[in-house]
C-alpha cells in the first residue's frame, strides 16, 4: 500500500503536469500569431538568398520561440515526435513516401508531356547535395513549426474535433505562413494552383503525423517533396 507522502507527491506532480499543460494550451495561439507576424515583417523587410531564409532565418523565427515556448511552459510533447528512438522507423517511412511523390511526379510528367521516362543520376549533379541539404533544413523547421509544434497542440487543445478539421486547420496555417513566399516567385495566374499544392501536401502531411506521431518521416517527405518539386521544374 503506497504512504500517504508517495501519494501527496504524485498529485503534485500530477497537478503540475495538468497546470504546465493549461499553460501551454493558452499561449499557443499567441505565441503562433507573434511567430507570423514576425516572419511576415522579415520577409516583407529583408531580402536575403534562400539558403539564408531557410536555415539562419527559421532558426531564428521558427525554432526560437518554440524553444522558449517548450522551456517556459514545461510541455515536452512538443518534443517527443524528435526522440532518438522513433528515427530509423520514421527515416525508412520517409524514404518510402517521398518515393511516391517521386513516382506520382514522373507519371504526371509523362502525362503532361508525352517525355519519355528514363532513368538519370541526378545523386551526380553538381549541385544535388547542396539542394538537397537545404530541402532538409527546411523540411526539419518547417515540421518542427507545423507539426510538431502547432499540430501537437491542436490536437491535445481540441480532441473532439474531427481529424479532418484538425488537419484542415494545419493546412490552412501552412498555406497561410506560405503566401508571401508564393507572390515573390510566381506569377499571379498560376497562384491558384501553386495554393492547391501547398494545401493539398500540408493536409497529406498532417494525416501522417496524426497517424505517427513521427516528425523524421515528415521531416524527409518534404525534403524529397521539395527536390520532386525542383527536379520537375514545377
Amino acid at each position: 500500500m503506497p504512504s500517504p507522502a508517495r501519494s501527496s507527491s504524485k498529485k503534485r506532480v500530477a497537478s503540475k503536469r495538468r497546470s504546465d499543460l493549461k499553460a501551454s494550451h493558452i499561449a499557443f495561439f499567441p505565441v503562433l500569431v507573434l511567430i507570423f507576424i514576425m516572419w511576415m515583417l522579415y520577409r516583407s523587410i529583408f531580402t536575403f538568398p534562400v539558403w539564408f531564409d531557410e536555415s539562419f532565418g527559421k532558426l531564428l523565427f521558427f525554432a526560437v520561440p518554440i524553444w522558449l515556448f517548450v522551456t517556459m511552459t514545461g510541455h515536452k510533447g512538443v518534443v517527443e515526435s524528435f526522440a532518438p528512438t522513433k528515427a530509423k522507423r520514421g527515416l525508412l517511412l520517409g524514404i518510402a513516401v517521398g518515393g511516391l511523390f517521386g513516382f506520382v511526379a514522373s507519371i504526371l510528367s509523362f502525362v503532361s508531356t508525352g517525355a519519355m521516362i528514363e532513368a538519370v543520376p541526378i545523386f551526380t549533379a553538381p549541385n544535388f547535395w547542396g539542394e538537397f541539404l537545404l530541402a532538409m533544413m527546411t523540411g526539419f523547421f518547417e515540421t518542427l513549426l507545423f507539426y510538431s509544434f502547432a499540430m501537437t497542440l491542436i490536437l491535445e487543445k481540441y480532441p473532439r474535433w474531427s481529424l479532418f478539421r484538425q488537419s484542415l486547420t494545419i493546412a490552412a496555417i501552412f498555406l497561410l505562413f506560405h503566401i508571401p513566399n508564393a507572390l515573390l516567385r510566381f506569377e499571379l495566374p498560376s497562384m491558384s494552383g501553386v495554393f492547391l499544392l501547398l494545401f493539398l501536401f500540408a493536409l497529406g502531411q498532417a494525416y501522417l503525423f496524426a497517424a505517427r506521431k513521427n516528425a523524421y518521416a515528415i521531416v524527409l517527405t518534404h525534403a524529397i517533396w521539395g527536390m520532386v518539386l525542383l527536379v520537375y521544374g514545377w
